[in-house]
């Protein structure tokens, strides 16, 4: 399957099953698509090149030009760089029968919040149901269940998720220790997350987060006025003005690194790069701002017709990007970070992120859940940590979700990338995990072209630079 397109002055060509990009000239990019049926047809050699010439006597090129770059497509074909076979539909039938282990928990620390955002699923931390905080041995006995279902695997990553996980964030400590101690026993080692929205942070927070906590994610959508629209206190108040100093700290604290800051963007902020070049000008440079997912008849939802300006937004995130970079301030924005290099494992290329297999979300009372966005729904309850997973039928439904059993995803050139998208998204608009969010399917298009354009401009500088 070949995708190509035309942003920010680039032709770009991508192989999507060898994950080869090329960008090349106007030339080249006219003749791409007229030798894929060709060789599809089984011709090779001389006589795919005669029937490409004939096929392209109309473009304006000479017929010099046209062979030549029709021997190097060949070429780039019979290296396994364009044109590739699809590898990996024979692979999914041992990758359904795979035995999957545990190897990450999203621990509900807290069923509880001190904010009110509009946008949460979560509604204010509750999850549908009462306010709890986990207590240190249901936690135990989660980190017990994740060693114990882990099978050979070493490195493990747990989340201290909410609500917000701060406000019960002793317990947060004594089951850091707890899982330090089963480390050298088990020969396990645990990569610890925190996800804050930062009314809490203070020296001593951050002092242990700072030694124990490999990664932490801070909530905030950007500027002032859009962040206290959608993420005020309970009391109405905005909350931008108590946490940015804080979350200016964190940063700093982590040398820029192993953390992000996380926000949302909704029908009410659709210029969302200006959200992100107003985090990147606080001087953050490690940044998420991600689009709501939301009932249509919420009126911050965003709609089909919003897409267009999405993606206009996207294209002017990207090429300021592009310009960061080569000022000498370089930011990551989350969804444009793609490895083109090395990238995902299979596995991770067919399934995405694992939930409901190798990823697990748990309750302050101990209930299994395939993500923390499944939480509350009781038919997707499956099991508990004192038992384990009692409805193994949803952990083999989740165990065969990949790429080819979504029919919209067989086509997409982006699959590989987003991996079939999020399972919740899908079953809670069209109430089937193997369906796609259609409208997360076209902005995550988007940003692939986007992340592999910057790529390109970036490589281009840095050959520039050398010679």
């Amino acid at each position: 399957m070949i995708h190509q397109y035309k942003n920010n002055g680039y032709n770009i060509v991508l192989d999507v099953n060898s994950g080869s990009v090329h960008v090349v000239d106007d030339c080249v990019y006219e003749i791409v698509p007229v030798l894929e049926p060709i060789l599809k047809a089984g011709l090779s050699g001389e006589t795919a090149i005669e029937a490409a010439c004939m096929a392209c006597e109309k473009l304006p090129y000479s017929s010099n030009e046209i062979r030549e770059v029709c021997e190097e497509l060949i070429a780039l074909h019979e290296a396994g760089q364009l044109y590739t076979p699809d590898i990996y539909e024979d692979y999914i039938i041992d990758f359904k029968k795979r035995e999957t282990v545990v190897k990450a928990l999203c621990l509900h620390i807290a069923h509880d919040c001190n904010l009110a955002c509009k946008y949460c699923f979560a509604e204010e931390g509750e999850y549908h149901g009462r306010r709890a905080l986990m207590s240190f041995e249901v936690g135990r006995k989660a980190l017990d269940f994740l060693v114990a279902n882990s099978g050979n695997r070493v490195n493990l990553e747990v989340d201290f998720f909410g609500g917000e996980p701060t406000l019960n964030f002793e317990v947060v400590k004594q089951l850091v220790e707890y899982g330090r101690s089963l480390e050298k026993e088990h020969n396990k080692k645990f990569r610890f997350t925190l996800t804050t929205n930062g009314v809490l942070l203070n020296d001593e927070i951050l002092e242990f987060a700072n030694r124990e906590m490999a990664n932490i994610v801070l909530s905030i959508d950007g500027r002032k006025e859009v962040n206290d629209r959608m993420r005020p206190f309970r009391g109405g108040q905005g909350s931008y003005d108590t946490i940015v100093p804080k979350f200016k700290k964190v940063a700093e604290s982590r040398n820029q690194e192993n953390y992000y800051v996380r926000g949302t963007f909704t029908h009410n902020n659709l210029d969302f790069s200006n959200d992100v070049k107003h985090l990147a000008d606080l001087g953050f440079k490690q940044i998420s701002v991600e689009p709501v997912v939301a009932k249509p008849t919420d009126d911050y939802a965003l709609v089909n017709e919003d897409i267009p300006k999405i993606i206009e937004e996207y294209d002017e995130l990207a090429k300021d990007i592009i310009r960061r970079a080569k000022e000498g301030e370089p930011i990551n924005f989350f969804h444009f970070m793609i490895d083109l290099t090395g990238g995902p494992c299979v596995a991770k290329r067919l399934s995405g992120c694992g939930s409901g297999t190798e990823y697990l979300a748990v309750t302050p009372w101990g209930d299994l859940y395939p993500c923390h966005q499944f939480v509350g729904n009781e038919d997707f309850l499956m099991g508990n940590v004192d038992e384990g997973i009692l409805r193994t039928d949803i952990r083999d439904e989740f165990k065969c979700t990949n790429v080819y059993a979504k029919e919209k995803c067989k086509k997409c050139f982006a699959k590989f990338y987003c991996s079939g998208g999020c399972a919740a998204n899908a079953y809670n608009f069209h109430g089937d995990i193997n369906d796609a969010y259609d409208l997360g399917c076209e902005l995550q298009r988007k940003r692939v072209e986007c992340a592999i354009m910057i790529k390109a401009a970036l490589d281009e500088q840095s050959e520039g630079e050398e010679q």
